[in-house]
């Protein structure tokens, strides 16, 4: 299953550093080429005007912030991506519903099949 993420270039953007660090953690053990982090909006837009990335987790909240100008930089690349957060369905914005959500706090194996899904 985690085949497809060998190799691969995957960009997280999440303001939590604990969480941060658990992910880069278990995507370097899956063989992720490249793992790069963002925990503000303009940081992660200024990384996907200048870095090309394979996939993304994005969290929906970003210090206060929506995450939504994130999404839309992606989406204009064309990088796949899933959301992470902490707030429930009813509180995720119109755009983020087309988009595969984990919910925090989520097992490894579910990190490791919402990344495989989307890559897949």
């Amino acid at each position: 299953m985690s085949d497809l993420l060998s190799g691969r270039r995957i960009l997280v953007v999440e303001d939590e550093m604990l969480i941060v660090l658990m992910i880069e953690g278990i995507l370097e053990d899956l063989g992720c080429h490249s793992v790069t982090s963002a925990a503000t909006v303009n940081k992660a837009v200024s990384l996907i005007e200048t870095e090309t990335f394979d996939a993304a987790m994005l969290d929906m909240n970003l210090c206060g912030e929506d995450s939504s100008r994130v999404a839309d930089a992606l989406s204009e690349r064309a990088v796949p991506f899933i959301y992470s957060t902490g707030n429930d369905k009813r509180d995720m914005a119109q755009g983020a519903r087309d988009h595969a959500v984990l919910y925090k706090p989520y097992h490894e194996r579910d990190l490791i099949a919402a990344l495989t899904q989307l890559l897949s």
